[in-house]
């Protein structure tokens, strides 16, 4: 397969090898969602949780086809979490419950299941004082759900005060993409923001904000490393030491 970043081809078992990370630029690929858990927890350790929770077309949304038929299409693919996969495990021996968006179910949007499962999951870490991993990548909240997708960005940062309030661990690992209301909520709200090497993170996108504030735009901008030096992100950790690197936090939050 071609790399995105420097275009060179690569042998995909190669890249498996390097989780995804290509041997020649570094850059950084999308991972389906079952793949991050597998990297993070330990071998053999987790499970999926909230497997019965799914989106509905309670507005009877049509665009150029019916959100009822995109949703009937995903399923039949396979994508059968809606946009997040929650599980429980272990990371390093440490009982840690993670949520990783699926880039792939409608770009990783944010609709009332994916909510749902993340506010199920803050609930679940509450009752059983376990940390809380998010892994993020999205393109925001999803349209076709309207307001019921906007006011999933309301829930979930409340559960996560109360997450807070509690004084248990939230680490937010914020991949490329991680944009719209996704970052504008439970994204940037982590008591460690961590960030992918050059992931693309921001509310709106660069072409929109140079357009409104008439400017332009600083090299790199919405890239982690630029975050980083502005104070967004607390650290940007290669993907072949993300593992290593939470279990030490939670080692020191816990």
């Amino acid at each position: 397969m071609k790399c995105d970043g420097c275009r060179e081809t690569l042998y995909r078992k190669e890249l498996e090898r390097g989780l995804f990370v290509c041997p020649r630029c570094g850059h950084h690929h999308r991972v389906p969602a079952r793949t991050r858990l597998a990297q993070l927890f330990d071998e053999g350790s987790w499970k999926e949780l909230f497997t019965n929770i799914y989106s509905t077309d309670a507005l009877e949304f049509v665009d150029s086809k019916p959100y009822a038929q995109r949703l009937k299409e995903l399923r039949e693919k396979g994508l059968r979490s809606d946009a997040v996969l929650v599980g429980i495990g272990r990371l390093a021996g440490v009982r840690t419950v993670i949520a990783a968006m699926e880039y792939a179910f409608m770009g990783g949007s944010m609709g009332s299941a994916v909510g749902e499962k993340l506010t199920r999951a803050i609930e679940r870490c509450m009752k059983n004082r376990l940390p809380l991993i998010v892994v993020s990548c999205s393109g925001g909240a999803r349209m076709q759900e309207g307001v019921l997708s906007l006011m999933q960005m309301a829930k979930i940062s409340a559960a996560l005060a109360r997450l807070h309030a509690m004084r248990i661990p939230y680490i937010s690992v914020l991949t490329d993409p991680t944009t719209g209301g996704v970052t504008a909520s439970y994204a940037m709200l982590g008591d460690l923001n961590i960030g992918e090497p050059g992931a693309l993170i921001g509310f709106a996108g660069p072409r929109v904000i140079a357009q409104t504030i008439r400017q332009k735009l600083p090299e790199g901008f919405q890239r982690s490393e630029f975050l980083l030096d502005h104070g967004m992100l607390d650290m940007v950790v290669p993907r072949q030491e993300l593992k290593e690197t939470l279990a030490r936090c939670l080692s020191h939050m816990l």
